[in-house]
């Protein structure tokens, strides 16, 4: 069965599993695009076609400087592709530019002509995917995201690219709902994600799947956010909104402890990292701040509320994973997800499964 099919069954029968994840009456589903297994990467030969149409309806084909870029086997699809979009216009070149330089200067808006729909949808879908993966790995979650919105998987060379720096942008802004929809998405639809990919998406699965709307773990994620922004020097009216929502939170949760007669302080680390690190940051269990929208080898763990399945133990098996035998990774799975409901032992199985493929077959 498809997660999507499980995760729709799942909801039908229990209820909502993460707010509006998956539509509940069968009229809602009818604007799902159930593609199964559908969206894969563009062929080298299909998408070295595209290009060459492409430059050539621009009046931009340059025959030398074009084979060069589709001559270089270690480069993937994509940065073919966006090789080409910037040897065929000064636009694309500049913002891809900027772009690879969000790390230093965070840009503000999304560039007008990649919301331009009179701009040619090859050339616009591509260049938004471009846009959008350098700035989700400088964490300039927001823009990336604004841009992704403007165009859909379907349009570009690599739809698995575009739904998971999707995922980690929503993920990252908080957007539950959103995000699951994402990750989904690419697990089933897409036929050729990298394993990574799907490893990271079953993380974030795991990780929201504890979220709660408040509670310190709640506190955490939108303080990393507010600390992100302000690394950016983005200290406006959205920052400005997210330092409110926490002393609001901050509030909330004194005066709940004070309606319960000030008992205990939430324990634990207050649902931040289990190893002391803080929240929001790739997964780095002391605390470093990741260079890309999340770790690509174990679970995040960012600002994680108590949930059913554990991120300490997930991060402990994930750590000692390539040196245990099979029968004891057997006994990991078993023992993490025997009191978990379906909805979170697949994704557990499915982040494990990826892991495994990553490292040495066990003795």
């Amino acid at each position: 069965m498809s997660i999507r099919k499980w995760l729709v069954a799942t909801t039908l029968t229990a209820g909502m599993v993460f707010g509006s994840v998956v539509p509940a009456t069968a009229k809602d589903s009818d604007k799902v695009n159930f593609v199964f297994g559908a969206l894969r990467t563009a062929s080298l030969e299909s998408a070295k076609a595209q290009a060459e149409a492409w430059l050539k309806k621009v009046g931009k084909f340059d025959a030398a400087a074009f084979n060069k870029i589709w001559d270089k086997e270690e480069e993937t699809i994509l940065d073919r592709t966006l090789a080409t979009l910037e040897l065929g216009s000064e636009d694309a070149k500049k913002i891809l530019a900027e772009a690879r330089a969000a790390d230093r200067t965070a840009p503000k808006a999304v560039p007008e002509i990649l919301k331009d729909t009179n701009q040619d949808p090859y050339f616009r879908a591509n260049l938004v995917l471009g846009f959008a993966k350098h700035l989700s790995v400088a964490r300039v979650y927001e823009e990336a995201l604004e841009a992704l919105e403007t165009v859909k998987p379907e349009q570009v060379v690599d739809p698995s690219s575009f739904l998971f720096y999707k995922a980690a942008a929503e993920f990252s802004l908080m957007k539950k709902d959103d995000a699951t929809r994402s990750i989904i998405k690419l697990i089933d639809d897409t036929a050729d994600a990298p394993d990574r990919y799907r490893m990271v998406a079953a993380s974030m699965y795991i990780e929201m799947a504890s979220w709660k709307d408040k509670g310190l773990g709640n506190i955490a994620r939108l303080m990393d956010n507010v600390e992100r922004r302000l690394d950016q020097a983005r200290d406006g009216e959205k920052t400005q909104d997210l330092q409110k929502k926490i002393v609001l939170r901050l509030d909330e949760l004194i005066k709940e402890k004070e309606n319960q007669g000030g008992g205990g302080g939430g324990g634990g680390n207050g649902g931040s990292c289990p190893d002391g690190g803080s929240p929001g940051q790739g997964g780095d269990p002391k605390g470093n701040k990741s260079n890309g929208p999340a770790s690509e080898s174990k679970p995040t763990g960012a600002g994680s509320d108590k949930g059913i399945v554990d991120n300490k133990t997930l991060r402990k098996y994930s750590d000692s994973w390539g040196t245990m035998p099979q029968k004891e990774r057997e006994r990991a799975i078993a023992e993490m997800t025997k009191d978990a409901p379906p909805k979170y032992r697949q994704f557990v199985e499915e982040y494990f499964r990826q892991l495994s493929k990553t490292l040495p077959a066990p003795e």
